[in-house]
C-alpha cells in the first residue's frame, strides 16, 4: 500500500472518529432521526456545491441508482442506527464497536459474496464476538439497561459497512468505477431521501425539539460538511485504490481517534473493561484483516 493511501487512512480515521463526538452532543438534543437526516442534508448539500464549484459534469454513466442504494445501505441505515446509539452509548464505545466493520465485512463476504474464510479469519470471528461481550458486561455501560440496545445498533450499523463495501466493488469498481465525488454525492442523496420520510414523521409527530441552540448546529455542520462529506470522497477513493476489505480496516484505526475526540472535548473516561475489550476487538480484527501466509514454491532447477 502506497504513503499516500496511508496518509489518507489516517485522516478518515480522525476525520470518522469525530464523527461520534458529534452525534454524542448532537443526537440527545436534537433525537437520532433528527440527527442522522441532517447529517446526510449538509453532507449532500456540500457535496453539491463542491461539484458545483468545481464544475465537475455530472456523468454517472449508467450508475446512479445503485449509487443511490449504495447510500441507503452505507449511510442511511449506519448513520440512523449510530444516531441512536449515541442517546447510550459514550463516543469511545461507538468508535471500538465500529471496528467491527471488517468481522462484519468477513462474514458478509462468506455468506453473500463467495468469499471463503480461513481458520484464522473464523478464529478472528469467534474472538471478536468474546471481545464485544466484554465491552457490554463491564464497565460503565454496564449501568445502564440501553447498552444492549446501543451495542446492537452499532453491529447493525457495521453489518451494512460490510456488505456496501463489496457492494460497491461489484456495482462501481467492477463496471469501470464512478469518480469518488459523484460516488460519494449519490450515496448522500440516496441516504438523504430514505431518511427525509422519517424526519418529517419526527418533526411532525415526535417529540418537539428546542432548534435554537447554536452551538448544536455547529456539531450539524461538522458532522455533515467533513465527518461526511469529505470523508465519503476519501472513502470511495480508497476503495477504488486499495479494495473494500484493506479500506474497512480504517475502523481499525479510529477508536483511539475517538477516545481521543470524547476525552478532549467531552471529559469521557473509559473503565478497564472497556480496554479489555476493545483490546480483545483488536486482535480479532488484526487476525481477520492481516495477510494471509502463502506456501512458497521451491524453484527445481
Amino acid at each position: 500500500m502506497r504513503a499516500s493511501d496511508t496518509l489518507r487512512l489516517l485522516l478518515l480515521a480522525a476525520i470518522w472518529g469525530a464523527s461520534f463526538l458529534c452525534m454524542r452532543v448532537v443526537a440527545p438534543e436534537f433525537g437520532a432521526i433528527n440527527t442522522a437526516f441532517l447529517r446526510v442534508l449538509f453532507a449532500c448539500t456540500g457535496l453539491g456545491a463542491i461539484l458545483l464549484l468545481l464544475r465537475h459534469q455530472l456523468a454517472f454513466n449508467g450508475k446512479f441508482r445503485v449509487s443511490l442504494l449504495l447510500g441507503v445501505i452505507n449511510s442511511g441505515v449506519p448513520f440512523l442506527m449510530y444516531c441512536l446509539a449515541a442517546r447510550w452509548l459514550p463516543a469511545g464505545y461507538s468508535a471500538i464497536l465500529n471496528a467491527t466493520a471488517p468481522l462484519m465485512g468477513s462474514l458478509a463476504g462468506c455468506l453473500f459474496f463467495q468469499e471463503t474464510l480461513s481458520v484464522k479469519r473464523w478464529l478472528g470471528v469467534f474472538i471478536g464476538l468474546i471481545g464485544i461481550m466484554v465491552i457490554t458486561a463491564t464497565g460503565e455501560a454496564a449501568l445502564s439497561g440501553g447498552i444492549i440496545a446501543g451495542v446492537l445498533a452499532c453491529l447493525v450499523a457495521t453489518g451494512c459497512y460490510g456488505v456496501a463495501g463489496f457492494l460497491t466493488r461489484r456495482w462501481l469498481t467492477e463496471r469501470g468505477g464512478l469518480n469518488a465525488r459523484l460516488s460519494a454525492l449519490g450515496s448522500q442523496i440516496g441516504a438523504t431521501l430514505f431518511l427525509l420520510p422519517f424526519f418529517a414523521w419526527s418533526v411532525s409527530s415526535g417529540p418537539a425539539v428546542h432548534w435554537a441552540q447554536p452551538h448544536l448546529w455547529f456539531f450539524v455542520a461538522a458532522l455533515g460538511l467533513i465527518c461526511t462529506a469529505s470523508a465519503y470522497i476519501l472513502y470511495f477513493r480508497l476503495i477504488g485504490d486499495i479494495g473494500p476489505l484493506r479500506t474497512l480496516t480504517v475502523t481499525f484505526l479510529i477508536p483511539p481517534f475517538g477516545v481521543l475526540w470524547g476525552y478532549a472535548v467531552l471529559g469521557e473516561t473509559i473503565s478497564q473493561g472497556f480496554v479489555a475489550g476493545a483490546l480483545v476487538v483488536t486482535a480479532a480484527v488484526w487476525l481477520i484483516v492481516s495477510p494471509e501466509k502463502t506456501a512458497k514454491l521451491t524453484e527445481v532447477k
